[in-house]
């Protein structure tokens, strides 16, 4: 996965140099044309290429997506968040505190915080609060809805995490994975070389 992050890091645009490069030198008779409807690469990249947002990611997702079940408190034993990620298939849950559930208060992983706090120790799961071994907020990588999807896999790609609170006015309002990001960023690859395939074709 993370080779794959950063293959469309650094060749994402490469690959759409390498197609604007074969409209301008190969096709130079369509020129005139290009210029007549203003669409340079600047245009392209503005409507193809990093137009993804994470709301956009959000919105796929679907109705879980909202991070109504995305979420224990500091007071949950370890166990029992555990058992949450499993039943529902993810990774990480938002902790916040008991009775504000728009308040974060940090974040538990089950690669970070449960295996590498608790398994490697020899801790106790069910006796273990979620609180005393999350990721305090203020150690917290976030993004906001508006934040684009190149961006966000940027930051979890440097700061090696797979999991990032998506927060919008100090109110947590879900939560995206690598996984999440890097289908994202294949379909909008994947959508940006159709749409230039199709003006080579002439079809733009």
């Amino acid at each position: 996965m993370q080779r794959a992050v950063r293959a469309f890091s650094v060749h994402g645009n490469t690959v759409k140099n390498a197609i604007l490069h074969r409209i301008r030198v190969v096709n130079p008779v369509m020129r005139p044309v290009m210029f007549s409807r203003s669409l340079t690469s600047a245009s392209m990249e503005e409507h193809g290429f990093e137009s993804t947002t994470i709301s956009d990611v959000l919105k796929a997702k679907g109705k879980g997506a909202d991070g109504s079940w995305l979420w224990c408190t500091t007071d949950d034993s370890v166990y029992d968040a555990v058992k949450s990620m499993t039943q529902h298939n993810v990774g990480a849950l938002v902790v916040v505190k008991p009775g504000e559930q728009k308040s974060i208060a940090g974040i538990i992983t089950e690669r970070g915080n449960y295996l590498r706090k608790i398994i490697v120790h020899g801790r106790s799961s069910k006796s273990t609060k979620v609180g005393d071994i999350m990721t305090d907020e203020n150690k917290l990588i976030t993004v906001t809805p508006e934040t684009k999807v190149l961006q966000a896999m940027q930051l979890m790609t440097d700061n090696r995490i797979r999991h990032i609170p998506v927060i919008n006015e100090k109110e947590m309002v879900g939560m995206v994975s690598i996984g999440d990001v890097v289908r994202a960023v294949v379909s909008e690859h994947r959508a940006e070389l159709d749409r230039l395939n199709a003006y080579i074709q002439g079809g733009y």
